[in-house]
């Protein structure tokens, strides 16, 4: 009664109420003293990862960057053409070397797309050499010692073989038993039959073809129509001289234009420069088609 009319009564609810208050004050102020602490945290670990992709990001760059410089500096050491005895010597030199089993390896590569993961393996960097030069018979031994690749005239099926020498098959890079090789041009016909390098027989023509069309007279598309029919009227004489061979072998020969028209006949086409009368362009084309492209690597 003496607190209530002395005022003690109401103070003391006052600061009980003042008292929660402050409670209250206190837990919420230590909830968002908890929440910014949290959030300090959160932003570290947010900045940590930051800092781990970008240090990721800078060593996948440089692996890249790395791949660009080797793939720009691995290159040929040498590369010439091989003809006669210059070739049986590096045959000869290839057959005779000997591995212990499985240390040596031969792939015939028709093509730089999706190497074999075997001839990949064995050549590492290099294989990019490979692929560039292809079509090839690529050789190379478990100690890296040989890396090479040669460009065969007759090409063999793709294969991929470990063995303990070098598979080379000599009728793959030089002529042996009979064929025929025949030279095409657009203005010159030239076929020999051979028995290996000697020819045995021979039969060529030239065909006449229209120059360069001068002014007057009929018109550029007029003078473009006709050479276009020379030259068809002079295939067909060259199918049916190609026809009329002798041997069930035939390589093909000359501008590569005209090469798509002859590759149903025949075994092996390749381009040929050879100029000349059709008997001297003929020699010519011969010693270009038996020629073999050598590249170390």
């Amino acid at each position: 009664m003496l607190d209530d009319l002395l005022g003690k009564t109401a103070l003391r609810e006052r600061i009980e109420e003042l008292e929660g208050e402050k409670h209250r004050l206190k837990e919420q102020l230590e909830a968002e003293q908890e929440r910014r602490a949290e959030a300090v945290t959160d932003r570290q670990e947010a900045q940590h990862r930051v800092n781990r992709l970008e240090d990721r990001i800078e060593q996948l760059e440089d692996r890249v960057e790395r791949l660009r410089s080797e793939e720009t500096t691995v290159s040929v050491r040498r590369e010439e053409r091989l003809t006669d005895r210059h070739l049986d010597t590096v045959l000869s030199r290839l057959e005779s070397v000997e591995t212990g089993p499985q240390g040596a390896l031969t792939a015939f590569v028709p093509d730089g797309r999706d190497l074999d993961p075997a001839l990949r393996g064995a050549f590492g960097d290099r294989s990019v050499l490979v692929a560039r030069s292809a079509p090839c018979l690529a050789v190379t031994d478990d100690t890296g010692l040989i890396a090479a690749g040669l460009r065969p005239p007759c090409s063999p099926d793709p294969f991929t073989v470990w063995d303990e020498g070098f598979r080379i098959d000599r009728e793959w890079f030089q002529p042996e038993g009979r064929y025929t090789l025949a030279l095409v041009r657009s203005d010159l016909f030239a076929m020999g039959t051979y028995r290996g390098d000697e020819r045995t027989a021979f039969h060529g023509f030239d065909s006449q073809l229209k120059g360069q069309h001068s002014k007057g007279g009929f018109s550029q598309a007029r003078f473009e129509r006709l050479r276009d029919e020379q030259i068809d009227d002079h295939l067909e004489r060259c199918r049916a001289a190609i026809g009329e061979r002798e041997t069930e072998t035939l390589y093909v020969v000359g501008e590569r234009s005209l090469l798509g028209e002859f590759m149903h006949m025949a075994d092996e086409t390749a381009t040929a420069d050879a100029t000349g009368d059709p008997e001297e362009a003929l020699a010519s084309a011969f010693q270009d088609f038996w020629s073999v492209k050598l590249r170390v690597f």
